[in-house]
């Protein structure tokens, strides 16, 4: 369905408070899934939605006379101006670390020609010139070992060696560390962060600020589903391997150029398939009949 541009009349605020409301519930409830699943009580949700409110508010305010900066954020929030600079005076946790060297070549290998073909990956010889494991992995960083990286792909089940004809290729379509607990939380934060400010930005402004737009089918079978499944991974194929290299162009024009390098872009691509939500029947109301 796609994102029309925000250009309707301003509703009553009454209505953009439960319209609001709302729509947070399909937000929060894969959050409580989430989190109940994993055993974190609520509280601490709390604790960090009231650091996400303070820092909004904040943000607001920028450039505010900062002697009633406390007091603005608590009529922001409804935050008492206590609780404010108790929240303030906090630092904010670390979050887990998701780009990283491995990453990255996980990613070049998957897309930047020589080291894929038309059907993704190639296989490469672990040294020698390019393609080479040893080449990829050099092009990434000069900083970490070409062997260590090799241990850490295998060791994530991400990579595979053959010790016989000493090659390596991938064992993975997608960077998946199954056993990397905060490595995947880490990517699941910043996925459906972005892809959320992305969509608030729009909602918040003019509406065409980013790209979010999604597609939706209904009265499909299970089989049908397996088969989209299947149509959806080969896009995001296909996506990689044609935008990779081209932004990689981007950036190496940028560097010739001179130009400041301070911006970022995350692409993703998401897929939901779930059972319809059954429809209420209606009885039929008949016509009432007409006396002669």
């Amino acid at each position: 369905m796609n994102q029309p541009a925000n250009t309707s009349s301003p509703s009553a605020p009454g209505d953009v408070t439960q319209s609001l409301l709302a729509a947070l519930d399909a937000l929060l409830e894969p959050l409580a899934q989430l989190c109940v699943g994993k055993g974190v009580p609520i509280q601490a949700v709390e604790e960090r939605l009231r650091h996400a409110f303070v820092k909004a508010a904040h943000d607001t305010c920028e450039g505010a006379n900062s002697q009633r900066l406390n007091s603005r954020i608590s009529a922001l929030t409804g935050l008492t101006r206590r609780e404010v600079t108790r929240i303030e005076a906090l630092a904010a946790p670390a979050r887990p670390a998701t780009r990283s060297a491995l990453t990255e070549l996980f990613t070049r290998w998957m897309t930047i020609p020589p080291y894929c073909g038309p059907d993704g990956a190639i296989e490469l010889p672990r040294h020698g010139e390019e393609p080479s494991f040893d080449s990829l992995a050099s092009s990434v960083t000069r900083d970490v070992h070409p062997r260590s990286l090799l241990d850490a792909l295998c060791r994530l089940g991400l990579a595979e060696q053959n010790p016989t004809s000493d090659t390596v290729r991938l064992s993975a379509n997608a960077f998946v560390p199954r056993n990397q607990w905060a490595q995947m939380v880490g990517f699941l934060g910043e996925n459906v962060g972005d892809h959320l400010r992305a969509a608030v930005t729009n909602v918040l402004g003019r509406g065409n600020e980013h790209f979010e737009q999604s597609l939706y089918a209904d009265e499909l079978s299970t089989e049908s589903l397996q088969i989209a499944q299947q149509i959806v991974a080969n896009q995001w194929k296909q996506l990689m391997k044609q935008v990779a290299p081209q932004l990689e162009g981007l950036m190496r024009t940028d560097a010739l150029a001179g130009r400041p390098q301070d911006q970022c872009l995350r692409l993703g691509l998401y897929s939901w398939m779930q059972a319809m939500t059954p429809q209420p029947q209606t009885t039929p109301v008949e016509a009432p009949s007409r006396g002669e």
